[in-house]
């Protein structure tokens, strides 16, 4: 197995090994991923971070010696944590739009710059503070991003994208997918208990775990559908206010983050 880093915005990854099947989730800038497999067009994939796995193109494997693959995978990086922060590559006078929870190892000579086996980048621009920003904060900042279906980005985002990358730039792992996120923390007894922070978990008919959100407080929370909205949540579910209906049965919250 060979290790790379990602050095674009995002790498779609698929279920299968073709442009037509579904897309499972994105590799964000700067994460890191190991090689289990390889055709001529493509890349079977593990991503390091969560473990998830799928095909990508074989031409957006960025190959990097295994010393710098090893110590970029295990240092103490910075998650980018604004929605679209700027990046310029040491030669070329267009930049690159990085999405929220990209992740940078500053090891070059200057304070706002990095390189990625022979790429140099330095940020443009002043470096976003996270210094201020909380679930809440972060989660906000990701509102009005369209829906879409394996999306970890403000290119577009699912529910347990959304959830999975606030968690991740306040330094708290979690799985992928909602049915793997619903798996982790401690029971809320009350919807009125919920407080900033806490996920709760929706299902269909079948009993199928199908949608997560974020509580933010004062009864209300933020989650994917659609685009990533505000609503209004309590004992049944996620209420509409648009739409005057329930949108989501809720069928527990959980939370993993210890007050």
């Amino acid at each position: 197995m060979s290790g790379s880093i990602s050095v674009y915005s995002f790498i779609p990854v698929r279920k299968e090994p073709s442009e037509r099947s579904e897309l499972v989730t994105q590799i964000l800038f700067g994460e890191t991923f190991v090689v289990t497999e390889k055709t001529e067009k493509w890349a079977k994939i593990k991503m390091d971070f969560d473990g998830y796995t799928g095909w990508i193109d074989a031409n957006l494997v960025f190959k990097v010696a295994p010393t710098q693959y090893e110590l970029w995978k295990n240092a103490d990086a910075w998650m980018v944590p604004t929605p679209n922060m700027k990046i310029v590559q040491d030669g070329s006078s267009a930049p690159i739009t990085i999405p929220a929870g990209s992740r940078i190892v500053f090891n070059g000579h200057e304070k706002n710059s990095f390189s990625i086996g022979n790429n140099e980048y330095y940020i443009s621009g002043q470096i976003p503070s996270d210094k201020d920003l909380g679930i809440r904060e972060v989660a906000t900042s990701l509102l009005h991003t369209p829906y879409l279906w394996g999306g970890r980005s403000f290119f577009g985002i699912d529910c347990s994208g959304l959830s999975q990358i606030v968690y991740k730039i306040n330094g708290i792992k979690i799985p992928r997918d909602a049915y793997q996120q619903i798996e982790h923390g401690e029971n809320v007894s009350f919807v009125e208990e919920a407080t900033i922070g806490d996920l709760a978990f929706f299902d269909n008919e079948e009993g199928d775990i199908v949608h997560v959100g974020i509580c933010i407080g004062g009864g209300q929370i933020i989650h994917a559908h659609g685009e990533v909205r505000i609503d209004h949540i309590d004992h049944q579910g996620i209420f509409n206010r648009e739409k005057n209906k329930y949108s989501h049965r809720l069928r527990v919250i959980k939370r993993i983050i210890k007050k």
